[in-house]
């Protein structure tokens, strides 16, 4: 039997794609197992943690960084340089493995240095790309900038503008790792990201697989919407307009966008009364404050049942990210029969039929947004997976892929 490691910081929130890889991959016939640096309390016994030590370095490494960044432009989002790590290389389980998984590591749990450990043992390794890390010189979206089409320096992110920065170097040192090593392979769930990979200069010569993510459709399935908003206390006549993000001021999501939307959609008369779900962040009067309709936070959702609720109370789920990878959002929304509204930018075209389970809006217009919700909801769309993200054809793929490599 195929024995496969996924190995990634944590099995919270953002874990959700590696751990439904792990368990479908496990449920195919194949030694799944999952190395996390830092445990939820709902882990099976199955996950393998690491001990107090490599914690201790991850917190560490995140001081630095939040030093090295200090008088960065927050404008521009997420930038990780990874100084310190952990070997993870000389676990059993992982010089056991015939296959790595490599998901989310930043946050102090590997640099490149372990990658470099891990690429030694001579195991396939499939860089899974969540979002552009992989192919920069340390964004993690870079927005408008190309620079990682042929070297990263004078990075936007820094204020001091020096060719030999932060981003060059971690460049250089992921251009010797890739070069060096012949047995690591990209994998990404978007084909934007896949054309991104394909032109950076660091993965130019990898082999870039495209495979999207998938949805637990046990959990995330459509039932009766007047019967969800009334378990969340909503009028059941409301227009319900939903909107997720665990920050939402985060550069990635555009929220911005959307609420000159709302108030465009104010001056509506054809719209029933409209009451905006938001979840993932905590109650903001400020924004509050900014929504022309009743609103209601329903803040930090830490299991799949709530946010199905959610998704299914709604009568339409925006989403205006400015750079966006394949949120998984998006998936639980179509999954629950729930359209989806969303800027026509990153992997979001892969997931949304314009004006047949949802709406590609213009990028950066607030007043296409609107127009989209409109639509939506006077044309009473319905939201629906397409057939490239039904958890099978996804399943087969990465068994496709793990034939393909595996030594």
């Amino acid at each position: 039997m195929i024995k496969v490691i996924h190995i990634q910081i944590s099995t919270i929130a953002a874990a959700g794609v590696a751990l439904r890889l792990n368990n479908a991959l496990s449920e195919s016939n194949i030694d799944s197992s999952f190395l996390a640096l830092h445990p939820s309390v709902n882990d099976s016994e199955k996950i393998i943690h690491l001990g107090k030590i490599p914690k201790i370095i991850s917190m560490l490494d995140r001081m630095l960084r939040s030093f090295i960044l200090r008088n960065s432009n927050k404008q521009f989002g997420l930038f990780s340089y990874p100084i310190l790590g952990t070997n993870v290389s000389r676990i059993k389980q992982v010089k056991e493995a015939d296959i790595i998984y490599l998901h989310w590591i930043q946050g102090g749990f590997l640099n490149l240095k372990n990658i470099y450990q891990l690429a030694k043992l001579k195991k396939p390794i499939i860089f899974f790309m969540h979002d552009m890390w992989t192919i920069t010189g340390g964004c993690h979206h870079s927005f408008s900038c190309e620079k990682y089409k042929s070297r990263c320096n004078d990075c936007q992110i820094f204020s001091k503008h020096k060719k030999n920065d932060w981003s060059a170097m971690e460049f250089d040192r992921k251009l010797k790792l890739y070069n060096k090593f012949d047995n690591i392979y990209l994998l990404s769930p978007s084909k934007w990201l896949r054309d991104c990979a394909s032109q950076s200069q660091l993965t130019i010569n990898k082999p870039i697989f495209y495979i999207p993510n998938s949805v637990d459709n046990k959990i995330f399935k459509p039932f009766d919407k007047n019967i969800a908003k009334q378990i969340l206390n909503l009028n059941v006549n409301d227009t319900v307009i939903a909107f997720g993000a665990v920050s939402i001021g985060s550069p990635y999501k555009g929220w911005a966008y959307l609420q000159r939307a709302l108030e465009i959609l104010k001056y509506d008369d054809d719209l029933n009364k409209i009451s905006v779900l938001i979840f993932g962040d905590d109650y903001s009067k400020q924004v509050a404050d900014e929504i022309p309709f009743n609103t209601k936070f329903m803040g930090y959702l830490r299991d799949g049942y709530s946010l199905s609720l959610v998704y299914n109370a709604a009568d339409v789920f925006v989403a205006p990210s400015l750079a966006d990878n394949l949120p998984t959002t998006l998936l639980e929304s179509l999954s629950c029969g729930t359209p989806v509204v969303g800027f026509d930018v990153g992997g979001i075209p892969d997931m949304i039929k314009h004006k047949e389970n949802g709406y590609l809006a213009k990028y950066r217009d607030a007043e296409d947004l609107a127009n989209g919700i409109k639509f939506c909801l006077k044309n009473n769309i319905k939201g629906q997976l397409l057939p490239d993200f039904e958890m099978s054809n996804i399943i087969e793929k990465h068994l496709e892929l793990i034939n393909s490599i595996k030594s």
